[in-house]
């Protein structure tokens, strides 16, 4: 059985389902921001306290079908702006309710195509982005510990934590964070291995707020010959699963064997993952070399005629944990045993590379010796009861997530000021008499909405929007001092990657919700 709902009714109960969500999110944001409290949804797992709006997006069920399902693509949104930026949830969903209101009520009023009004949208997107973009500063210093510190709800002890970490690590390292076993919070630098690879189905995901696949004490198997059948590597499943271990198969499988391994996880809780070798041709022989020098494993290649079916335990590597993304994956290594041997191959590398007048090579080389070298830090947040270490720990995953954006595409000015200030810039540029009648609508959404950020900001501080002084890009209000003045020299600054992919997911939910003109549910959900 199916519902059908059409035309204002169907858009009526979208909108409200918006609505709802973001009402629920949207008093977390910013620095005077609150906490919402969640009881797990089978009252098992106990009670979760926390600021991080995809966590409350995601613990969102609406009762009714078609509020629900614009819920769904909110939750959609949010999770594709966490999943890219690491942060900026929040902020996503308040805009996309903004670019809702703000277009039902422009369309409408001045009855122009809502076609082109929406692919208008779209375009001016771009250049707001664009725009941004222009205005982006890159990072150093201080300005670390200022990202950090606000992604981290203001906690000075912990942006100084993570600026620190991020600095022993060096450019090339990578960050992650843990619970502590006590009630401190502090890090650890160690070694590591990033590998530009995600894991081959959605089924090895263990972690379903961070869309990963997390493997503790795990075992690595390393190769470039495809694995056609399970009994290909028979020779270590059976001691895997009958001594309770983790695998992760670093080596092309072929699709049955993947379908097979992911089925056992889902229904035996078998612990494994597997991805795709890196790189290809006669790089992958050499960084799949790297991976397996770096974590003591025997590497079966194709090209040197090794037999995978005769592959041992013993020849497998070890890692104290493994981290598989969509995209990358994380290895922390056990100890060292061959540090000798890696020291080796960096100076050999490195010689390599001096010698090599192929810009492409030396880079791809270059590559390799950071592999070898690259240090990962791991920030171990701690609390007094298991409900703060549970909340400090979101906050700590979301500042370290976005000092990682800060240090990729650089930072803007921060509380909602940026997009408050382009846009009114942005809309100043445009010829808007000589815009067609679609075009002048698409602007006026646009720019309406971009204040949103900023007036939410306002709203959980209790604060006025004429206590704001507008006009120049870099200045805002810091709702915490209640004063003006430049964002940046006040630390208070976002990761433009954050406020980019913020700002193109709601405009996508908002494109998606507003062309709606019929929404089909099954009426078993009700």
């Amino acid at each position: 059985m199916i519902d059908l709902h059409f035309d204002d009714d169907a858009r009526e109960k979208l909108f409200l389902g918006v609505e709802k969500i973001s009402r629920a999110v949207k008093s977390t944001l910013g620095a005077a921001g609150e906490t919402v409290l969640m009881e797990s949804r089978d009252h098992l797992r106990g009670i979760t306290v926390t600021k991080d709006g995809v966590t409350v997006a995601k613990s969102i069920v609406l009762k009714d079908p078609v509020e629900n399902l614009a819920a769904r693509i909110i939750k959609q949104a949010a999770e594709k702006t966490a999943a890219e930026a690491g942060d900026g949830t929040t902020t996503s969903i308040v805009l996309a309710e903004a670019l809702v209101n703000n277009g039902e009520q422009y369309i409408e009023k001045y009855e122009c195509n809502k076609t082109d009004v929406l692919r208008n949208l779209e375009a001016y997107c771009e250049q707001i982005i664009e725009s941004l973009r222009s205005k982006a500063v890159d990072v150093d210093g201080e300005m670390l510990v200022d990202v950090a510190k606000i992604s981290a709800n203001m906690d000075e002890e912990v942006g100084e934590i993570i600026a620190d970490t991020y600095d022993k690590v060096g450019d090339n390292g990578i960050v992650t964070v843990e619970r502590s076993p006590s009630f401190k919070t502090y890090s650890e630098v160690t070694d590591g291995i990033k590998v530009e690879r995600g894991y081959t189905s959605g089924l090895f995901v263990n972690d379903q707020k961070k869309d990963e696949c997390v493997l503790d004490d795990c075992y690595v198997l390393v190769s470039d010959q495809e694995i056609g059948n399970i009994l290909n590597i028979e020779g270590i499943l059976k001691p895997i699963i009958n001594q309770n271990k983790k695998l992760l198969i670093v080596a092309p499988c072929a699709q049955n064997v993947i379908n097979t391994l992911a089925a056992n996880v889902m229904k035996n809780g078998l612990k494994i993952c597997n991805i795709l070798p890196p790189q290809f041709g006669y790089k992958k022989h050499e960084m799949m070399q790297d991976i397996a020098m770096s974590i003591g494993a025997k590497y079966f290649s194709e090209s040197t005629g090794d037999d995978l079916s005769l592959i041992t335990m013993e020849d497998l590597g070890h890692v104290k944990k493994a981290i598989i993304g969509k995209s990358s994956t994380i290895l922390v290594k056990s100890e060292n045993k061959n540090k000798a041997e890696i020291e080796q191959r960096v100076e050999e590398l490195i010689v390599q590379r001096d010698m090599n007048e192929d810009k492409a090579e030396k880079e791809f080389i270059s590559e390799r010796i950071a592999s070898l070298l690259g240090g990962i830090g791991v920030i171990y947040v701690g609390g007094k009861t298991d409900l703060e270490q549970k909340e400090r720990y979101d906050r700590v995953d979301d500042a370290v997530c976005a000092v990682r954006a800060a240090l990729k595409e650089g930072i803007l000015p921060g509380g909602g000021s940026a997009l408050y200030e382009i846009s009114d810039e942005w809309f100043r540029s445009k010829n808007f008499e000589k815009l067609s009648e679609s075009e002048k609508v698409a602007c006026m959404i646009l720019h309406d909405s971009l204040s949103a950020p900023l007036e939410q900001i306002l709203k959980n501080a209790r604060r006025d929007f004429d206590q704001v002084e507008t006009g120049m890009f870099g200045n805002g209000y810091d709702v915490k001092n209640d004063k003006n003045g430049d964002m940046v020299e006040m630390g208070i600054i976002d990761p433009f990657l954050v406020t980019k992919e913020a700002l193109k997911n709601a405009v996508s939910v908002a494109i998606t919700l507003l062309s709606t003109n019929v929404v089909v549910t099954n009426a078993s959900n009700k």
